[in-house]
């Protein structure tokens, strides 16, 4: 495994992110421990959830499957650093109440400690912010951080789905406070998805962000979709169904994996290998539903993609450009 500083921090982070969203809903809790064993032994020693994972009334379940494998022993809380998110509301469904979402300080205070208890763990290494919150003040979400930071609680602060003006907003203030800042980005970034390019990603390069891409696949369309689907495998669902639905789509899908195969490169371990070549991108999360799955995923990291491969990845996934000229002279 190869590792990485996480932004302007000093705290040493491994390529690949596991991610935890599918432990719960689709893999039990007895297979999602055997996942992060596997995972750790690998080297992969970051490891992302958020408080709403388990979603529906189980709102909560994947930080407890964390928290009783951390209750293991073994040093897996010492070798790990914890990542999870606040934002989501965290009432059951249909008893939705108000200061029960979002990011008051009064919300922050109360999802922290919640959070602390399901994963059993006395800090969490890296708070991340969900989503923005149009309607709290920055100054008030920073004062709430810097008191977790000085109960230590918590150790760093991040973003997820910001855009980048609001990752110029939130660590300007922050500066203004005497803060430190957010000290990580997690947005949506693929090959198919690039327009985090324009702005979000040059933000954060800018003010020390390291960018944590989710949905490195696509949803699943950059994982050879389409030769599963010939060979009568796991057909597309949801958003890589939908979006194979369209002619263009799918033709660009096809011409991304005749390339790999004619390079004998695994779809889904080149999609991966990309993300890492990117500037800026500290390491994708992946999120196995199976040990299989994170054995290709780990595989990725020792994927060197030539630069006529990535110059014919750029003719079928073009980029947005940079920002204004992408959108002016």
């Amino acid at each position: 495994m190869e590792y990485t500083q996480l932004g302007r921090t000093g705290l040493k982070v491994s390529r690949l992110v596991l991610g935890t969203m599918n432990f719960g809903p689709l893999t039990n809790e007895a297979d999602s421990h055997t996942i992060m064993d596997a995972a750790l032994d690998a080297g992969i020693n970051f490891f992302d959830t958020a408080n709403v994972y388990g979603w529906g009334e189980n709102k909560g379940r994947t930080e407890e499957i964390l928290g009783t494998w951390f209750a293991k022993g073994g040093d897996r809380r010492d070798k790990v650093v914890l990542a999870t998110k606040v934002y989501g509301n965290m009432a059951g469904d249909g008893d939705v109440w108000p200061n029960h979402d979002k990011l008051s300080a009064l919300n922050i205070r109360r999802a922290v400690d919640a959070s602390l208890k399901r994963l059993q763990t006395d800090h969490i290494d890296l708070y991340q912010f969900h989503h923005i919150d149009r309607s709290t003040p920055v100054e008030e979400i920073w004062q709430a951080i810097d008191t977790l930071i000085q109960q230590g609680k918590i150790l760093y602060a991040g973003s997820s789905n910001f855009p980048g003006w609001k990752i110029a907003q939130t660590n300007e203030t922050a500066r203004r406070l005497g803060s430190y800042g957010l000290v990580s980005e997690q947005c949506l970034y693929n090959l198919v998805e690039r327009r985090a390019e324009m702005e979000v990603i040059p933000a954060a390069q800018e003010y020390g962000l390291g960018v944590i891409p989710w949905s490195p696949l696509g949803g699943g369309l950059l994982g050879g979709v389409i030769k599963k689907e010939v060979q009568g495998g796991r057909r597309a669902a949801g958003r890589a169904a939908d979006a194979l639905a369209d002619t263009a789509t799918r033709a660009r899908i096809q011409s991304y994996e005749d390339l790999l195969d004619k390079h004998g490169i695994d779809p889904g371990e080149a999609a991966l290998a990309w993300l890492l070549t990117r500037p800026g991108v500290t390491g994708p999360i992946v999120g196995p539903r199976t040990l299989e799955q994170l054995e290709s995923a780990v595989r990725a990291v020792g994927v060197t993609l030539s630069e006529e491969v990535l110059s014919a990845l750029d003719e079928i996934f073009p980029g947005p450009g940079p920002s204004p000229e992408a959108f002016a002279w």
